[in-house]
């Protein structure tokens, strides 16, 4: 069972989802709002080469194992070890590039070697595919406490939904990680140099969280690339819930569904469980308006923002709970301003903002919220929905619900712990999106 963390639920997104469930906002026609872009009529023009996000993850400092019930390596950090991390892009395209941070390091972090190759399943990779990483004209490279570096292209050509093996070799002591701590990816690690290793027998230990890696650009050249689509929030859109190795999260799900209908697009993870909309957490990062600037400034090409938050707000203490919140629960009002000031960053980017209403939490095994906590949920809900501030919401508490339990997800789209989304919710909260709107 993945872990009991609090959950970062979605709102609905106006304008993106189809029939009944999605409802454009008045926010769209607001002199604020971003003026979407067209195609060029006619053909197809040639278009100078750009770099678009193809995937990512947000990064978070080194916590215990305790809270995830399960392991990490991120407070032992790496020693005279190779780490192999397995990632799917969203688009394909003729170039590569990759973002390594330190950003919660203690001391500058030593990276010996890096390498990507096509993955062949496993920590295994495909013979011949194998590509170094390079650095200021270097392989290995030293990034800074509280900094990040990204390499120079890589010409090695990928196609939409294609998995990537990304190697890093630390030949000595980093000290505590800067990671990601819930994926339904697996991560691999051998002792010693093994970045040329094309089986997986090395490979001995493995964990469900990213190290270092925070993202992944390809280079695109087509006039009729899309655009990339940041999906913003906590555990909904980390994916707890989905089953591991299943590529079963929202955001899988939901670009799954563009490279289907002939429009790839780069879709970016940026979900912590555990995050929350107003205040920082010990064990999930900053509150969302720091995080959501640096998303948007980190990520190349994002037009779309999907944002689903606030439910953690909401969460009641579980005692020994080291993650949990202080502070009395938020207002209304003070949930409503944290999400206009989300939407003013995404509008002073040039970015579209998409609502998320939160995830009904009722049918939670473990103690969430109280009935207080739910009726503050469904009156966020209706603010996403009604208040015209997002340019469009998705109504995943609609899409969600269970008709016969109000306030309760439906059993078939909930997973065991009673309060997240399955692979078939998740699935169901992607094919509510009116893709001609992204």
């Amino acid at each position: 069972m993945r872990p009991k963390c609090r959950p970062c639920i979605t709102r609905p997104v106006t304008g993106l989802l189809t029939a009944a469930v999605l409802v454009a906002t008045g926010g769209c026609s607001t002199a604020s709002s971003p003026t979407p872009r067209s195609e060029p009529p006619g053909r197809a023009v040639q278009a100078a080469p750009r770099w678009t996000a193809a995937w990512g993850t947000s990064m978070q400092r080194a916590v215990p194992d305790a809270p995830d019930e399960e392991p990490n390596w991120s407070e032992e950090g790496f020693d005279d070890q190779t780490v192999r991390q397995v990632v799917r892009v969203s688009t394909g395209g003729s170039a590569l590039r990759f973002r390594l941070s330190n950003a919660y390091g203690s001391k500058p972090l030593k990276i010996a070697g890096a390498v990507v190759a096509r993955s062949d399943g496993g920590a295994k990779t495909k013979p011949g595919s194998t590509r170094p990483l390079t650095f200021g004209g270097s392989r290995a490279t030293t990034i800074p406490a509280g900094r990040d570096a990204v390499s120079e292209p890589v010409p090695l050509t990928v196609v939409n939904l294609e998995k990537l093996a990304v190697s890093l070799r630390f030949a000595g002591p980093t000290g505590p990680a800067t990671f990601h701590r819930f994926t339904t990816a697996t991560s691999y690690r051998a002792d010693g140099d093994q970045l040329a290793a094309v089986g997986s027998g090395a490979y001995t230990a493995s964990v469900r969280s990213w190290y270092y890696l925070s993202a992944v650009d390809v280079q695109v050249r087509s006039a009729r690339s899309r655009d990339a689509v940041l999906v913003f929030g906590d555990s909904m859109i980390d994916g707890v819930g989905a089953g591991p190795g299943a590529e079963g999260r929202f955001s899988d799900k939901l670009a799954e569904r563009l490279a289907g209908a002939g429009r790839p697009s780069g879709v970016v993870n940026a979900g912590i469980a555990g995050g929350r909309l107003l205040t920082d957490s010990p064990c999930s990062g900053e509150r969302a308006a720091v995080r959501f600037e640096r998303e948007l400034e980190q990520r190349p090409g994002v037009r779309t923002a999907l944002v689903h938050l606030g439910a953690n707000d909401l969460a009641v203490a579980m005692p020994g709970d080291p993650c949990a919140a202080d502070g009395p629960r938020p207002t209304l009002r003070q949930l409503t301003d944290g999400h206009r000031s989300l939407v003013k960053l995404a509008h002073s980017r040039g970015v579209r903002a998409v609502g998320m209403t939160v995830v009904p939490v009722r049918g939670a095994v473990f103690p969430f919220t109280d009935s207080a906590g739910d009726r503050l949920r469904r009156q966020l809900n209706d603010w996403i929905r009604d208040s015209g501030v997002y340019d469009a919401v998705l109504d995943a508490d609609r899409v969600l619900e269970d008709p016969a339990r109000p306030g309760r997800p439906s059993p078939s789209y909930v997973s065991e712990d009673g309060l997240h989304p399955n692979d078939t919710g998740y699935f169901a909260v992607a094919s509510a999106v009116g893709l001609g709107l992204l």
